[in-house]
């Protein structure tokens, strides 16, 4: 089941440094996610200005989406792991890759779109209101959305690398 040398179908030069680097970069987004899962505070502001910090009314729904936002990464930061060194049946394989390929195509957009957007307001191109939390703005548009855009990319880059060969009909 798992394919430990060279020479399977998804072994194509670039593959495995592209699935790792797809990996560790979601694995690092969905590590900030468990941390906050587990009541830490550090950065959170960051991510929404006061409306992440949990309170009475609201810290069991918070805890739901944190979490849900946590597993969700884990399952795609692993997915290109598991497209290059598990040989899954065919039906499943391409299941994978679909939902691979709709995470990287959500990761690139989200992440394009607005760390452009962040950056719009905060260069003054775009006008916001007084409300608008400058300071988890900068960090969307600095290293949250970036982050997102630059794990899309990743993902991508490694689908497109362990993508397999067409049988010939």
């Amino acid at each position: 089941m798992w394919e430990s040398g060279r020479g399977s179908r998804n072994d194509r030069p670039g593959s495995r440094p592209l699935s790792w680097a797809a990996a560790v970069t979601g694995l690092g987004h969905a590590a900030f996610s468990v941390y906050w899962g587990l009541g830490g505070t550090w950065l959170l502001d960051t991510v929404a200005g006061g409306a992440a910090v949990p309170t009475e009314a609201n810290s069991a729904f918070l805890a739901l989406l944190v979490w849900a936002a946590a597993l969700i990464k884990i399952g795609v930061a692993v997915a290109p792991l598991v497209l290059l060194y598990v040989e899954l049946p065919g039906l499943l394989r391409r299941v994978g890759r679909l939902l691979s390929w709709v995470a990287c195509t959500v990761l690139t957009l989200y992440g394009a779109v607005f760390t452009g957007a962040a950056l719009l307001v905060l260069g003054g191109v775009i006008p916001a209101g007084p409300e608008v939390d400058r300071t988890a703005l900068a960090w969307h548009g600095l290293l949250w959305d970036p982050w997102f855009l630059g794990w899309g990319v990743l993902l991508g880059a490694a689908l497109w690398r362990t993508r397999g060969e067409r049988a010939a009909v």
